[in-house]
């Protein structure tokens, strides 16, 4: 997983810009916000299966040139900034390339399947003692 953050860490594309959250009176003179741009599409480290993995799984956060963006503006400080948006793109990247367990079909147990059956025919005497008698 770090092997392909390495791989695309010259790809990434690091913008600032001023941020809406804490920052006190510098808030309006202070680029603290950072965006994090990278295209998955364009991308020359990306194999294709590995593209074709994070577009399937980024699917909707994508924009339509196939752009990931992430942004940062928790911190008052841009290079904490910059680290919480490297953070967060780590995350979605092993969140995307872990490897999935195969469900595995269960039976249930014999006192399950009992229990159920008891529980319906219970239920259905009890519907019958709510009939009318003919």
């Amino acid at each position: 997983m770090k092997n392909v953050l390495e791989r695309i860490f010259s790809e990434l594309e690091l913008t600032t810009a001023r941020s809406s959250g804490p920052g006190g009176q510098s808030v309006n003179k202070v680029e603290s916000k950072v965006i994090l741009r990278f295209n998955i599409l364009n991308s020359q480290a990306l194999t294709e299966i590995e593209k074709s993995k994070l577009v399937a799984f980024l699917g909707p956060k994508l924009t339509k040139e196939g752009d990931l963006i992430i942004t940062a503006e928790e911190k008052r400080s841009q290079l904490r900034n910059k680290e919480l948006v490297i953070q967060k793109l780590k995350i979605l990247l092993e969140r995307a390339f872990a490897k999935r367990k195969k469900r595995r079909a269960t039976t249930p147990t014999k006192a399950a399947v009992r229990k159920r059956l008891n529980s319906k025919k219970k239920h259905s005497e009890k519907k019958k003692w709510r009939q009318q008698i003919e």
